[in-house]
């Protein structure tokens, strides 16, 4: 467990990426070997479900949901999605629960178990730190999220892709079973409207339960200036933070300024990007670098600044252990091997509206043919936002659904051109993509890695076929 000294802390952060990528296989490797695995915790209700459906191959799933604390909600589920014979091929998977600011109990429940699961499953058979990584722009899903992680005794939450102020409470609040309301920003709200996602673990699971640890919080950030900004008020400061650079993979903060793009159409980052490590080191508390820190040198680079160590995801992301599909895996090491695998950084694929890194991979939604052939739809909707309507009512866009919908909504032509279905696509990635009912149409995958690729390039001349969690982090401690 991590505690406030700073020999407990760890080196090597795992990174929490993707969609079921930093899946708990990968965080327990990592745990066990004494540094922090993180699985991944967006879309969770989403991954299970799809895997019971799948038959569950191992019973894992199901062995944690067997542990859940109040057994009546974990059987409901099981009950609703798990198909003993698997998913006849080509069968769509079953709908789950859209986000929504108000979530009915299926919805809540499927959640808090989801995340219970995972953690449960990362934990299991070592007594090393688990954390969990969720997204602060996915704000409708973060309470219910958040709360079956700790029921399953996660130990730090990771949480990024904005400015994530309300998270102590939150942690604070679940840690004690209370009611909480978080607030979600709405389109088109005035300043005096509020409008918040509510979760009574009480009322959810029928019983109340002794108090919970209450796990440490760190900020992905990219800037100095917003870690100064969240430290400065005891209420909303983290444990510490996790510094993303421009280079790191999967979303990235915008550059500061206008921006411009280069030859290639990527955004063009500055000296303004990079965060100042001494203001860092004055503020206090630990601090990770991520972004291009996936060697030995760079890792101590980052001690010698003053940081208590590194996040790496990449290296970790290829490894046997990730959650990423085995064809994929094979396919970017051997691109890596025969120098031809490229990352680029897209300002317009993301419905987010943050630039998003992909590894420039044939058969993959990073082919232009491939893009365009997708009938264009959001029917998972974890990266849809909350709008006011003309009437008041509270309605969901995401631009990356149907053109006209999302103009019948209030939305501008303009935010939905080259929108990739990141939900759908990240899915497929981990080999849990859906098939369409009727087309018969199945998702294709979308990749994302970070943009150095030295560590990649410095293991693969130490395992040609590919290496393990614990391979990769013997490599990156070896100094």
């Amino acid at each position: 467990m991590l505690g406030d000294d700073a020999v407990a802390l760890p080196t090597v952060i795992q990174g929490g990426m993707g969609v079921g990528v930093s899946s708990w296989p990968l965080a327990r490797a990592v745990s066990a070997a004494g540094q922090l695995g993180v699985v991944s915790g967006t879309a969770l209700d989403v991954v299970l479900a799809r895997r019971l459906q799948e038959g569950d191959p191992g019973g894992h799933a199901r062995a944690a949901l067997a542990a859940f604390p109040v057994p009546e909600v974990a059987a409901r589920v099981i009950d609703r999605y798990f198909r003993a014979d698997g998913r006849e091929p080509g069968t769509p998977y079953a709908p789950v629960p859209r986000l929504r600011l108000r979530q009915d109990r299926h919805a809540q429940e499927l959640a808090v178990v989801a995340n219970f699961a995972e953690v449960w499953l990362a934990r299991r058979g070592h007594q090393g730190p688990v954390g969990v990584n969720y997204l602060e722009k996915v704000q409708m899903a973060t309470p219910a999220a958040a709360y079956g992680a700790m029921l399953a005794g996660v130990d730090v939450v990771l949480v990024g892709a904005g400015i994530p102020r309300g998270l102590p409470s939150l942690l604070n609040a679940l840690a004690r079973h209370e009611r909480v309301s978080t607030s979600v920003d709405v389109i088109g709200a005035s300043d005096g409207q509020q409008h918040t996602v509510d979760l009574d673990p009480a009322g959810l699971l029928g019983v109340t339960l002794p108090p919970l640890r209450r796990p440490v919080f760190l900020a992905i950030v990219s800037s100095h200036i917003l870690a100064e900004y969240l430290a400065r008020n005891p209420v909303i400061r983290p444990d510490g933070f996790v510094i993303e650079g421009p280079p790191a993979g999967g979303h990235n903060a915008p550059p500061r300024g206008q921006l411009t793009l280069d030859d290639e159409g990527q955004p063009r980052y500055g000296s303004r990007d990079d965060a100042d490590l001494g203001r860092l080191t004055a503020i206090g508390l630990p601090f990770w670098l991520a972004g291009s820190y996936g060697t030995p040198a760079r890792l101590k680079e980052a001690l010698t600044a003053g940081a208590t160590g590194v996040q790496v995801g990449t290296l970790f992301a290829l490894s046997s252990e990730s959650g990423l599909r085995p064809d994929l895996r094979s396919q970017l090491l051997d691109q890596a091997r025969e120098g031809t695998l490229r990352v680029r950084t897209d300002p317009l694929t993301s419905p987010t509206g943050f630039p998003f890194k992909i590894a420039q991979m044939p058969g993959t939604l990073a082919d232009p043919q491939r893009y365009a052939t997708r009938p264009r739809l959001c029917d998972l909707g974890h990266l849809r936002v909350p709008y006011l309507r003309p009437d008041g009512a509270v309605g969901y866009r995401c631009p990356g659904e149907p053109v006209h919908m999302y103009l019948r909504k209030g939305g501008e032509a303009a935010d939905t051109a080259d929108r990739a279905c990141l939900c759908n696509a990240l899915l497929a990635n981990i080999g849990l993509g859906q098939t369409r009912r009727g087309s018969g149409y199945t998702e294709d995958p979308l990749v994302t890695l970070g943009s150095s690729l030295d560590g990649v390039r410095a293991m693969l001349e130490r395992y040609p076929h590919g290496w393990s969690a614990a391979q990769a982090l013997d490599w990156l401690l070896a100094a």
